[in-house]
């Protein structure tokens, strides 16, 4: 077929991707590699506009969203017969035959939706989250989606901040890990690409105000903030994403120092950048351009090779080509880009799934949810804050009643969390009716007590069913729409009127579990004081509900760890373990000089905390305290006992602390983790492995160095069977 005038050597998966898309470049006239870098939001080819741009090759891209805010909106759904249409339209009308990239949020699943990111973020489990985000690639390939916004890899400090939810906490290390275990999962198929986002800084957002700006100097940035995106890069994420604030004033959309020089040519990032929603036109907005044709001109020369619905460049950047005020190389370089994307995507091959008549294109509803994957995301997802003695519940006795009351006891969406555009909340298994088959279960449905779901708040009957049970389940949280984009807080407590309602209760009932349902970490002091037990739940997923249910009851062991710490107030925001020392250092207690004269300064709960009942063994050295600086490792190992009657899978931490370095280093910082299977009633050892490079961090001349001198390393940190160990880099 080669020489024949059909012949289009960029369709030929027989060449090389690089060979096929400079064949392709070839051919292309400067409005069409243009059209390659414009992203339209829900392109209908019914439409004559869309139509018309269509045929002329004039988008590259389309994302499927209700709106800037889709994940605090819900729509419709994705519909595969409408992505056919739309390609059919692409491929058929256009010069050149070239599919679209098809966008959506698939954030934490796709039909099947697994706990909010935070919430998988507290298993620590990067098989699991490669897991989940490997289901979701599945699901959203088979609706034709070939591009995800996932996942966001920024760092938070804040829990006023909404988008907290999307995160992986405040750990560079947890979140790079887990970051490149969803980058791995999304893309293993080959089928979808997934997008690092925000970079960078955007969870250092000003008061936790959405969009605000951010304030940080390069050496935090490449210490903390940039250390999970180069992970991400390392690990071949296809796409990243700028973020919305800006960095010491110069908005991300325009910043040519951090994502061409720092990302393209620094790290060698070969795929593409892409805008936030209107994020090129906003720059008109921050105050550093004039107006969309300047703003066009800004981002390109910074290195974003997709405009995502602004038309800043679909208007003005062929025009600034031509007049000589940006170089044709950068738009061929942004167009390669995109173009490479398609070829590694299959989207130029014959018999692309993808793409209409690809086999197979049957819809992620025939693939229905799997719920074994949701409920072991559930599980893993939640934290035992507090238990004085009264997890699991045992089922009433005949004659007596067991209390389960709050807003979320018939909850069904208010499960699923935030940015969920495709779960059906018709799928969920509410706590209630979940609790009473797991009782029925338990006890026999003859001899059971009688389980009363009262939502209620204070009313009478209410306090009067507490005062009767013989345990009262309190359900309380925020709702969804309180978390996400654009959802800031200014009070990190309960919603108005919850903690009034847990006093009460607490004053009548003979024993209070609470449960806390949330995106975010919350300030849960007198909850922590009135309540017998506290499980935090965050948003849980599809099986939420028969998973907390199960917990409650001993059937299912709660195994995660906080990933992010637990302020007191929204005056001690923001805070994370990683805080570096001051020079009049006080007792971590201590109130007064450095810290508030009316509060400790310290999280009421810190990074890693939670319990599922395992025992560590003091940690130790295996082969000696000296590791050599140039290739050295540093080998420990611990034992952990699990002597309860229930297997459990649970991360192993251990932070660090150097005592001397060029610049300021944390006072602690998580530098390693094992997740360990523990068989009820046994012991395992756990080994790390620590190279001398791991201990490192970025000087004053911005390098990556690794010192000589002393680390201290502790396993079990805020726990009372903490231990450490000291070595010398030498």
């Amino acid at each position: 077929m080669i020489g024949t005038p059909t012949y289009r050597p960029w369709l030929d998966p027989e060449l090389a991707a690089q060979d096929r898309v400079a064949a392709l470049l070839a051919e292309m006239t400067l409005a069409e590699l243009v059209g390659q870098l414009h992203q339209s939001a829900n392109v209908d080819p019914a439409v004559a506009d869309d139509a018309d741009l269509l045929a002329a090759g004039g988008i590259g891209s389309t994302l499927l969203a209700s709106g800037a805010l889709a994940g605090t909106e819900r729509d419709d759904g994705v519909d595969r017969a409408r992505v056919d249409a739309l390609q059919r339209a692409a491929i058929g009308s256009s010069r050149l035959g070239l599919p679209l990239l098809i966008a959506r949020d698939v954030i934490h699943g796709h039909r099947t939706i697994a706990p909010i990111p935070l919430g998988l973020a507290a298993s620590m489990d990067e098989a699991l989250v490669t897991d989940v985000a490997r289901r979701a690639a599945l699901e959203a390939s088979a609706d034709g989606i070939t591009w995800t916004f996932a996942p966001m890899v920024d760092l938070v400090e804040d829990a006023r901040w909404g988008r907290v939810a999307e995160s992986f906490g405040e750990s560079p290390l947890l979140t790079a890990r887990l970051g490149t275990a969803a980058v791995r999962g999304f893309q293993e198929s080959g089928r979808l690409a997934a997008c690092a986002k925000h970079l960078v800084g955007y969870g250092l957002s000003r008061g936790g105000r959405d969009y605000a700006g951010v304030d940080v100097g390069e050496i935090t940035l490449r210490n903390q903030h940039l250390r999970p995106f180069r992970a991400a890069v390392d690990a071949g994420v296809h796409t990243v994403m700028a973020a919305f604030s800006d960095v010491d004033g110069i908005p991300m959309h325009s910043h040519r120092r951090l994502l061409r020089e720092v990302l393209k040519q620094e790290w060698g990032f070969g795929g593409v950048v892409v805008a936030d929603w209107n994020g090129i036109g906003e720059l008109v907005e921050h105050g550093v351009a004039a107006d969309l044709r300047e703003a066009a001109r800004l981002a390109i020369e910074a290195g974003v090779d997709v405009d995502m619905v602004s038309g800043a460049y679909r208007a003005h950047l062929a025009e600034l080509v031509e007049s000589g005020e940006v170089a044709r190389d950068l738009v061929v370089d942004a167009a390669r880009r995109v173009l490479l994307l398609k070829v590694r995507l299959g989207l130029l091959d014959p018999g692309c799934p993808a793409l209409p008549g690809g086999a197979p294109a049957v819809g992620s509803r025939a693939l229905g949810v799997d719920g074994e994957l949701a409920a072991r995301a559930a599980a893993a997802a939640l934290v035992v804050l507090e238990d004085d003695g009264v997890l699991p519940i045992a089922p009433p006795a005949a004659g007596t009643t067991l209390l389960l009351t709050g807003a979320f006891a018939r909850e069904t969406t208010g499960l699923l969390g935030t940015w969920v555009l495709d779960g059906d909340g018709a799928e969920v298994v509410p706590i209630g009716p979940a609790l009473r088959s797991g009782l029925a279960a338990l006890a026999g449905q003859e001899a059971a007590g009688r389980l009363v779901i009262d939502t209620g708040g204070f009313a009478d009957v209410t306090l009067r069913h507490a005062r009767e049970a013989s345990t009262t389940i309190a359900l309380v949280g925020e709702h969804p729409w309180r978390s996400g984009e654009d959802s800031a807080v200014s009070d990190v407590g309960l919603p108005p009127g919850q903690l009034e309602v847990l006093r009460a209760l607490a004053a009548v009932a003979e024993r209070l579990v609470v449960v806390v349902l949330t995106g975010r970490p919350l300030a849960l002091g007198e909850v922590l004081v009135v309540a017998d037990a506290v499980v935090l739940a965050f948003h849980p997923g599809t099986e939420g509900g028969a998973v907390i249910a199960d917990v409650l009851l001993g059937r299912t062991r709660a195994t995660g760890h906080l990933p992010m710490s637990l302020p007191r107030s929204a005056g001690h925001l923001p805070i994370s373990h990683a805080e570096r020392p001051s020079g009049r250092p006080l007792p971590a207690s201590a109130t007064g000089r450095g810290r508030y004269v009316d509060s400790p300064a310290t999280p009421l709960l810190p990074f890693g905390a939670g319990s599922s009942g395992l025992a560590y063994g003091p940690l130790r050295l295996v082969d000696g305290s000296e590791v050599p600086v140039d290739g050295g490792t540093a080998h420990l190992a611990l034992t952990v006992t699990n002597a309860g009657g229930t297997d459990v899978r649970e991360p192993v931490l251990v932070m660090m602390r150097d005592e001397v370095a060029e610049v300021t280093r944390p006072m602690r910082e998580l530098v390693d983790l094992a997740v360990v299977d523990v068989p009820a009633g046994t012991s395992r050892e756990v080994t790390f492995a620590l190279p001398a490079a791991a201990f490192g961090y970025h000087g004053r001349d911005l390098r990556h160095r690794v010192d000589p001198g002393r680390i201290v390393l502790t396993a079990g940190w805020g726990r009372p069977d903490a231990s450490s160990v000291e070595i010398d880099l030498v």
